[in-house]
């Protein structure tokens, strides 16, 4: 990534502000093309959802949480292992359930919006979380890596949810897949 470079792809776009690696997004947009829902946030101002101000919906208690992921797109044996062992661990805590939905902007704009409280991936790419990532942030929830330290926007890896225990216990439950960064020179 670029300085001050702006991230696109289909209907989502992020923009960056920063040097050497230490990114800070500052605006962005989600469009969902099947909804017609038009999620915007910009830093300190808010986040909405068609002109609508989208607040999480702040649940803490993980056995009552409905979770937002996606299968991916790797079909390497040992990785759709892990997959599906993380769906089983989170299933198995218990929680409420979970659904594959959209796309990672969507699946995270579900979480802004209230209508699931967490969304766990792992395998996604910068440009898949920018522009959602402030939407959720601007909500009031909280992203975080899959480790349970600090959101990293260049790892590939995100819990975006409606608050730090939710997430924080979504991450005790993980394992990891190892993922090349974004950022990465080779």
């Amino acid at each position: 990534m670029k300085e001050n470079e702006i991230i696109a792809s289909d209907c989502l776009v992020g923009v960056l502000y920063g040097e050497k690696g230490a990114f800070r997004i500052e605006f962005g947009i989600v469009y969902s093309c099947v909804e017609d829902k038009m999620y915007t946030a910009r830093k300190g101002k808010g986040a909405f959802c068609n002109g609508q101000k989208l607040k999480v919906s702040g649940q803490e208690d993980i056995t009552k949480s409905l979770l937002v992921t996606e299968l991916g797109s790797n079909r390497d044996p040992e990785t759709i292992k892990i997959v599906l062992s993380n769906m089983e661990r989170l299933l198995s805590i218990p929680i409420h359930g979970i659904r594959a939905v959209g796309t990672a902007a969507v699946n995270m704009c579900l979480v802004a919006a209230g209508g699931a409280d967490a969304y766990y991936e792992m395998g996604i790419h910068c440009w898949d979380m920018a522009g959602a990532g402030i939407i959720i942030t601007e909500a009031g929830g909280v992203l975080l890596d899959v480790s349970g330290g600090p959101f990293d926007l260049m790892s590939r890896r995100i819990i975006a949810a409606s608050s730090r225990p939710i997430a924080e216990r979504i991450a005790k439950a993980l394992q990891i897949i190892p993922l090349k960064r974004d950022d990465a020179t080779n």
